[in-house]
């Protein structure tokens, strides 16, 4: 199926490694120009034809406007899809009255106002090109979880801002999805001082026993690929989808199991 992407312009937030790489990755195979933000860049990431890395850190107020305008020209002066993909998540081993408030100030900016601020400054080229914005967000946001109950927290806010979103600028040619993934095969879960060794660490069990039981409720029993979430943020940027707008689409292997 031709997504029509090619000649496209797109910016993706933390697109150093996981998801973000992934799907920087897909967007430029598909023929688009492709700016992957990211605290840090890396080499693989530049060697990809069509990519172009941007140093930038989103958790600071300036960070949106200059990925934005650092960006514009490497895409030819346009911009037509958004991919908010930073995120990151701290197990919180102590439970709530052990979060701080710089804790839970620091959760809701990398996962929720990085993203406000990003949308904020690349929406009014988005607007004049009718574009769309995809937003990373999380099975958390509909399943809560004690364990990350201030990343939980952020990702049910970042679910509802874009819908709230999805309403105000749907009238005027741009479409806002959000995508929500259960457990991914990345560092964020599998790798050093990721998800799995940190639980298991404190539970005496091995960072592979609790992947097995992160996954052992789901249909599919596995991890999500990032290239499947990758594919499925084509899929929505694509104007194959283009009367697709407000929606949280799960990849989670049926581990949600509510209508």
């Amino acid at each position: 199926m031709d997504l029509q992407l090619s000649g496209k312009g797109v910016v993706v937030t933390g697109a150093s490694r996981g998801i973000g790489s992934a799907i920087a990755r897909a967007f430029a195979e598909q023929g688009a120009t492709v700016v992957a933000g990211a605290r840090t860049t890396s080499k693989e990431l530049a060697a990809i034809d069509g990519v172009h890395p941007v140093a930038v850190d989103l958790a600071t107020p300036q960070g949106a406007t200059t990925l934005v305008e650092t960006a514009l020209p490497l895409l030819g002066g346009r911009l037509d899809v958004l991919v908010n993909n930073v995120g990151g998540v701290h197990p919180r081993l102590g439970g709530f009255t052990s979060v701080t408030d710089e804790e839970w100030l620091e959760t809701f900016t990398l996962n929720f106002l990085s993203a406000v601020r990003v949308t904020r400054a690349a929406l009014p080229e988005l607007l004049r090109n009718g574009g769309s914005i995809v937003t990373i967000c999380s099975v958390n946001a509909s399943l809560p979880d004690p364990l990350v109950i201030d990343y939980s927290a952020s990702k049910a806010a970042l679910l509802n801002f874009s819908k709230a979103l999805s309403k105000e600028v749907g009238p005027r040619g741009v479409r806002v999805n959000t995508i929500s993934p259960g457990p991914v095969e990345t560092d964020l879960w599998l790798g050093a001082g990721g998800v799995a060794e940190t639980i298991g660490g404190a539970s005496d069990v091995t960072p592979d026993q609790v992947a097995e039981k992160a996954v052992s409720g789901t249909a599919t029993g596995r991890f999500t690929r990032p290239r499947e979430v990758a594919d499925l943020a084509l899929l929505l940027a694509s104007d194959r989808a283009g009367n697709v707008t407000g929606t949280d689409v799960l990849i989670d292997g049926g581990m949600t199991t509510s209508l």
